[in-house]
């Protein structure tokens, strides 16, 4: 029931379905990730690649996208490598909406050094703000449930050219990392958008996927801006229509289209 207008009605809502997804690889299972059952195989790649677990897309020999009884499991077979390397970082993380480290050893595991982004990338300020706009005719899962994050990526004069979207917002950035690869595109070209906060997690993952910039909706953890910093990510957030504020490397962002 819907209470509107000081009057109660019955009501009739669509929910974002959220199931747990394992990353098997070669038998052994790597991760648990509460996720949104789309865009499993961008997830799969993007994941993989995201986590170090893989550096190339041809290092998944094999993907299955199996149900079982409470959950999906994305079984990836290797192509042969060091597997002593895989069993050597296996573990299990149990991975609740909000988290993208859960179940990482150490504090040194949590944040581990980035490779530095420095792509000479420059943007206008109005350009992300009209790509942010844009966003949200495009995702598609929110427009029903208004409960999920989106990632999106921004190609100048392209336009928004992908989004993924999930309940948590590292996981639809992993898949928006996979669905790049799987189009053969590269985040270096481009911006990445969110429509979450900034924290560490996607900070780390925009560097690994080589992104110069970083655009959100919310403001970043001022451990996500450090970590920026040092990867040399331009780091944009509170993207509004009115304006936006960047937080790092602002060299990037100018005043004209």
């Amino acid at each position: 029931v819907a209470w509107r207008g000081k009057v109660l009605t019955p009501s009739m809502r669509a929910l974002p379905a959220e199931v747990p997804v394992a990353f098997v690889y070669d038998g052994g299972t790597e991760a648990v990730m509460m996720a949104s059952p789309a865009d499993l195989e961008d997830f799969a790649l993007g994941f993989s690649l995201n986590d170090g677990i893989i550096a190339a897309r041809e290092e998944i020999a094999e993907l299955g996208i199996v149900e079982v009884e409470r959950g999906i499991e994305l079984r990836m077979t290797l192509t042969p490598r060091n597997r002593e390397t895989l069993v050597s970082r296996r573990r299990h993380r149990a991975g609740p909406v909000g988290c993208g480290l859960c179940g990482v050893e150490s504090i040194a595991a949590a944040v581990p050094p980035l490779p530095r982004v420095t792509v000479n990338l420059t943007l206008a300020a109005d350009e992300i703000v009209g790509a942010m706009r844009a966003m949200a005719s495009l995702q598609k899962l929110n427009a029903e449930t208004h409960a999920v994050h989106a990632a999106g990526f921004y190609v100048r004069g392209e336009g928004v050219v992908a989004v993924r979207e999930d309940v948590g917002r590292h996981n639809a950035l992993d898949k928006l990392a996979g669905a790049l690869v799987h189009s053969g595109r590269k985040a270096c070209d481009g911006v990445l958008l969110m429509t979450s906060r900034v924290s560490v997690e996607l900070v780390q993952k925009a560097a690994v996927m080589g992104a110069p910039v970083l655009a959100a909706v919310s403001a970043p953890t001022a451990l996500a801006l450090r970590e920026a910093d040092a990867a040399c990510i331009t780091v944009v957030g509170i993207v509004r229509d009115d304006g936006l504020e960047v937080f790092t490397h602002a060299r990037r962002i100018g005043n004209a289209s």
